[in-house]
């Protein structure tokens, strides 16, 4: 009995050490949070509150091969009360610190531009469809799963800098009675410096994209670009970002032109609380014609802010504030307002 207890003691001991030399090394990362959100519109009806909840988890895997090269990839396993699951395609790292990301890479417009300091939690004003001003300065920057991105190295040909292309080619879905994104690339850099106790990053994109309508590509697409900085002294930041150009959009089928988004933003560290405030103003001419100019801008001015308190290791306290003015081809409509958050986020 005692060999056999031994010989099934050593069986389990060698079919754990095999299992873990042929596994990639996996990290698990989530958050969930919840919160009260009120919202109170330019229109005549009353104010609304409601609960907000999302949660998330994903898992992360890595390996390393005997040359040196890092290979990535990564899944969601939830993502409740956002936009859907993520499922990244392959990330290659390089001995000299270059990465490049096969299948469903992105565009390295988008990885490149500047973050500017907002409202904090979840509140939230959404205005109306037919107001189609873009607000985020990488609006323009599509990619099709088909593709790749290239990151460079950090100090790529001079101190501080780094740079990215991509190039994204057709998936071979029809655009039957819709449009369809046919390829696109994108190019992006970010350049880090310093100015006395200051620390500065400059970040810029430029991108471009065809779009297929009904077999027929659009006589204009998806292109524009964008640039901006922040500024760190101490436990001040400052940013600010300008994007300008034009955008197939798909639901509802539309194409915005001559779209600029301007935002500036400042956060402040103080311990464990930060606070910061944002504004954004965006315009934008749209038609539902695709490869038509429309005439009369669609515009969105919005002023965040927030406060966050780090009550324990991963969990945060969050108050925030929202209000969004809005016009619609040209004239103020009901569909902005303001809006208030109030929650908890825990992460690890």
């Amino acid at each position: 009995m005692k060999k056999e207890l031994l010989l099934a003691s050593a069986l389990v001991s060698t079919m754990g050490v095999a299992s873990v030399a042929e596994a990639v090394t996996a990290t698990m990362s989530g958050s969930h949070h919840t919160g009260l959100r009120g919202t109170d519109t330019d229109a005549s009806t009353d104010a609304s509150m409601a609960q907000v909840t999302a949660s998330s988890f994903s898992v992360s895997l890595s390996e390393t091969t005997d040359g040196g090269v890092g290979i990535a990839s990564s899944f969601m396993l939830a993502n409740e009360g956002t936009t859907g699951l993520q499922t990244a395609g392959l990330t290659l790292t390089f001995t000299d610190g270059s990465k490049l990301d096969v299948i469903n890479g992105g565009n390295a417009a988008k990885s490149h531009d500047i973050s500017v300091p907002g409202g904090q939690g979840e509140a939230s004003i959404t205005v109306t469809t037919t107001n189609r001003a873009q607000t985020g300065l990488d609006f323009f920057g599509e990619a099709t799963a088909i593709g790749f991105e290239w990151h460079s190295a950090a100090d790529f040909m001079a101190d501080g800098l780094k740079i990215g292309a991509s190039l994204s080619v057709d998936d071979g879905v029809a655009a039957d009675g819709s449009v369809e994104l046919e390829s696109s690339w994108g190019l992006g850099a970010t350049y880090v410096t310093s100015a006395g106790d200051t620390a500065v990053t400059i970040g810029a994109g430029v991108a471009d994209s065809d779009w297929k309508d009904n077999a027929q590509e659009p006589s204009e697409g998806s292109n524009g670009f964008h640039v901006g900085f922040s500024a760190v002294t101490g436990n001040l930041t400052v940013a600010a970002g300008y994007a300008s150009g034009d955008k197939v959009k798909t639901t509802p089928e539309a194409e915005i032109v001559d779209n600029t988004v301007s935002k500036v933003g400042v956060k402040y560290v103080t311990g464990d609380v930060t606070l910061s405030v944002g504004f954004t103003n965006a315009e934008g001419a749209d038609n539902t014609t695709l490869g038509t100019a429309g005439t009369t801008d669609d515009a969105q001015d919005i002023t965040d802010a927030g406060i966050s308190y780090a009550v324990a290791s991963g969990v945060t306290a969050n108050i925030g504030w929202k209000n969004v003015d809005s016009e619609n081809e040209g004239a103020s409509e009901t569909s902005g307002g303001s809006s208030w958050y109030i929650g908890a986020n825990m992460s690890f």
